[in-house]
């Protein structure tokens, strides 16, 4: 398995941007798919985007399509969520998970992050 930290959380206004990082420690990052989750204040987790172990397929909820990129470089074992024209309601914790064998973008996911924090105010 491997070991995922997240950063590049902040607070920000509406319409900034900002970039998570998602690094993973452990060989064998390119054999894993990778994926973003968020979980907003009294609201269960839900998919943000996911990324295939090549970079070839990216998918993306819809609330963020046309918004946020997802990338991966795994010559530096880290998969990258570029965040544009954030909205009050991107607030959240930003999770990002990766899986070997998953039955689909939503997972299910062996590894996990700890989370970083995202504020976004209008």
């Amino acid at each position: 398995q491997v070991q995922l930290g997240e950063s590049g959380g902040g607070s920000v206004q509406a319409g900034d941007s900002l970039r998570l990082s998602c690094t993973a420690s452990g060989r064998m990052f390119s054999m894993y798919a990778v994926a973003w989750f968020r979980q907003a204040p009294d609201k269960e987790r839900e998919f943000v985007a996911f990324i295939s172990r090549s970079g070839i397929t990216t998918s993306y909820t819809d609330s963020v399509k046309d918004r946020f990129t997802i990338s991966r470089d795994n010559a530096k074992n880290t998969v990258y969520l570029r965040m544009n024209s954030l909205k009050p309601e991107d607030t959240a914790v930003y999770y990002c998970a990766a899986g070997q064998l998953i039955a689909s973008v939503r997972g299910p996911y062996d590894c996990w992050g700890q989370g970083t924090q995202v504020t976004v105010s209008s």
